[in-house]
């Protein structure tokens, strides 16, 4: 017997969700019985909704602190908010949104967790509480009555499983991210531009770019999503009801569950993780589903897009590495990365916008025929975005229109809100809706 880890046996449920409680350890690679108990109390604890999030935040915490992942000096705080400070006085020529930076921060890992968590309960739970109630509600009617108290201990169990599958993707994701905005949606506080410089520090290496560039042109793109979710209060909730929306749907397929169980031999852990890799409980998208996926997809791209063109016009004649960089983001945002697809197969929601190209490609047709006023104007209302549709044609959208939607200046925060009043005013149901802005 050796103490050389390098010895043990590999986890044979390693990649699926029964990795953080079997975790390969101890003698002949048995499961390490103190850690597992440590960890059942904290599936059986006592939590809000339908995901463990106290458990989500310790197994997330865990996985960033694998790695070394020190506090951003004072240096480096310093150097984000020049960068930062720049772009917005760049960014004041190519839009018409005024800056909606309120603050600057330079985040570690572990702080992106602790900062976005609270947006991505706001995301996940709609989904969780949905799929945790199909699973119950897919049982047959005996056999809910049977399970009696029960019923409470697997939703305990439900939200553990959820907990730890999103504390997994958040770690992941921690160690990818490069900005606050850097998926397409407003994880952050509002107002608080926030880059990740040991992130940033992995990404430019290899793109033969100055450090200063790229801190530069990712401070421009982050300084751009915060004046479009400043200035678009209804952009926020469009985002997060889509996901809603989704959530609604869930449907779980219990017939192709139980065929597969059927085939399953309990003794075979390679067997029982192919399985669980190829989505035996994942839950099966409805037409419903597909509608929320589809608004949710195009609005990324849009957002996406917009961000792209904008920080184009803004280092046109500034920044001879800026096309680099750009190539550089759109190949990165894409392709995506690993935790990306473990949130992917966790909750069935792409984060990354497939048609970022086509988007960029009509915001930068707009501007070149109705000007910047014209190609932001469209931010007024959700009704007058492109569809899906649209980018198919990006250069063809709006092309019949002659002059620019709304006024221009210092007129344009007065005309939003005055359209969203109007909206409210005219909801006879008095129920918010997403074009309803909130706080």
């Amino acid at each position: 017997m050796t103490d050389d880890p390098g010895d043990q046996p590999e986890n044979p449920f390693k990649g699926t969700p029964f990795e953080q409680f079997f975790g390969a350890g101890g003698m002949s690679g048995m499961p390490d019985l103190a850690g597992l108990m440590n960890q059942m109390q904290a599936m059986m604890a006592p939590h809000e909704g339908s995901v463990n999030w106290t458990l989500a935040g310790d197994i997330a915490r865990r996985a960033v602190a694998e790695n070394p992942d020190p506090t951003p000096s004072q240096r480096e705080t310093d150097a984000v908010a020049d960068a930062v400070r720049l772009a917005d006085h760049w960014l004041d020529e190519a839009c018409e949104f005024p800056s909606g930076v309120q603050s600057t921060a330079a985040w570690s890992r572990a702080e992106w967790v602790e900062s976005t968590r609270e947006v991505w309960k706001v995301l996940v739970d709609p989904v969780a509480e949905h799929v945790v109630a199909a699973m119950g509600n897919a049982l047959p009617t005996e056999a809910r009555e049977m399970a009696g108290p029960l019923m409470g201990m697997l939703g305990k169990f439900g939200g553990a499983m959820f907990g730890s599958q999103v504390g997994a993707a958040l770690g992941g994701l921690a160690s990818e991210v490069l900005t606050a905005s850097d998926i397409g949606l407003p994880l952050g506080p509002p107002g608080r531009a926030a880059l990740v410089p040991l992130n940033i520090e992995a990404f430019a290496e290899g793109l033969n770019v100055p450090a200063d560039d790229v801190r530069l042109y990712l401070a421009l793109r982050e300084a751009a999503h915060q004046r479009l979710f400043a200035h678009v209060p209804w952009l926020r909730e469009h985002l997060i009801s889509a996901v809603a929306d989704y959530g609604r749907g869930i449907a779980i397929d219990t017939e192709g569950i139980e065929e597969q169980m059927r085939n399953l031999n309990p003794t075979d852990p390679t067997g029982i993780q192919e399985a669980l890799e190829g989505g035996l409980f994942e839950p099966r998208k409805t037409p419903a589903q597909e509608a929320a996926l589809l608004r949710l997809e195009t609005t990324l791209a849009l957002v996406e897009g917009w961000v792209d063109e904008v920080v184009g016009q803004a280092t046109a004649e500034r920044m001879p590495t800026a096309s680099k960089m750009q190539e550089a983001v759109r190949r990165r945002r894409a392709a995506g990365g690993p935790a990306e697809d473990t949130f992917a197969a966790l909750v069935g929601l792409e984060l990354r916008p497939r048609r970022l190209r086509d988007a960029s490609t009509l915001w930068g047709s707009l501007r070149s025929r109705h000007g910047t006023d014209g190609r932001d104007s469209v931010w007024l209302h959700p009704d007058l975005l492109p569809t899906a549709a649209d980018l198919d044609d990006p250069l063809g959208f709006r092309e019949e229109v002659a002059e620019p939607l709304t006024p221009s200046g210092d007129d344009f925060d007065a005309e939003l809100a005055k359209l969203l009043d109007e909206g409210t005013e005219g909801d006879a149901s008095g129920e918010p809706g997403a074009d309803d802005p909130k706080e």
